[in-house]
């Protein structure tokens, strides 16, 4: 990956998560046919659909949408990752709905970094509280942060919200947890994510091509 050698970090430092949404299941397993296996999902009724199409493949699926709290079964049994914990009662359902699988359900906080009132996620003053009750919980295991910043232009704007998000996460571990996980960059501004630290990218268009939002999303 070019961005992360500009960066001065290993490749392999850095997973690449493919972004489904509005993308069929044809589309996804021609890419998991390169070799692409961790695919994430913004809405849950799409991301049942494709994953009954698609059961026949090893794929990690990550859900990256918000989290309704009628859909948090479907989510805790049906992923591997959720990314979009914003709030104590949510991560309270998928523990207990996780209860059943074998493993613990990896989940990320995510933080409003650049304090949108259209954004979910915490803000950061109330992360730590909020952090500490995650990673407590039963059937979860709290793995990191994630966050969608202000679209920017600018590299440097770009840089300087993942750069908060980064010392987020470095201000928890100093508190004493043990996260390692940065999901953070999307197809425009994933280079700058990679400088600040990123350990996850979410990259839809740029590995599928243009998005055309003509799918229910549920």
């Amino acid at each position: 990956m070019l961005a992360a050698h500009a960066a001065g970090r290993a490749p392999d430092s850095i997973a690449l998560i493919a972004v489904g949404k509005t993308f069929s299941a044809v589309d996804i397993r021609a890419l998991a046919k390169q070799g692409q296996r961790d695919f994430a999902e913004n809405y849950v009724q799409e991301a049942v659909n494709k994953q009954a199409e698609l059961v026949d493949l090893d794929l990690v699926w990550h859900f990256i949408g918000p989290v309704q709290r009628n859909k948090t079964h479907i989510i805790a049994t049906r992923f591997a990752w959720v990314h979009s914990v914003d709030r104590l009662l949510i991560a309270e359902r998928l523990s207990i709905a996780r209860a059943a699988m074998s493993v613990p359900l990896n989940v990320c906080i995510q933080v409003n970094i650049s304090r949108e009132a259209s954004k979910s996620g915490v803000l950061p003053e109330d992360l730590p509280a909020l952090a500490r009750a995650v990673a407590v919980l039963p059937h979860l295991r709290l793995r990191g942060l994630m966050a969608i910043p202000r679209p920017e232009q600018d590299p440097t704007v770009q840089r300087k919200a993942f750069a908060a998000l980064r010392d987020c996460l470095l201000q928890l571990n100093h508190d004493g947890l043990a996260l390692d996980v940065l999901s953070m960059g999307m197809s425009s501004d994933f280079e700058a994510a990679i400088a600040e630290g990123a350990t996850m990218v979410r990259l839809g268009s740029a590995l599928f091509g243009t998005r055309y939002y003509s799918m229910e999303k549920k």
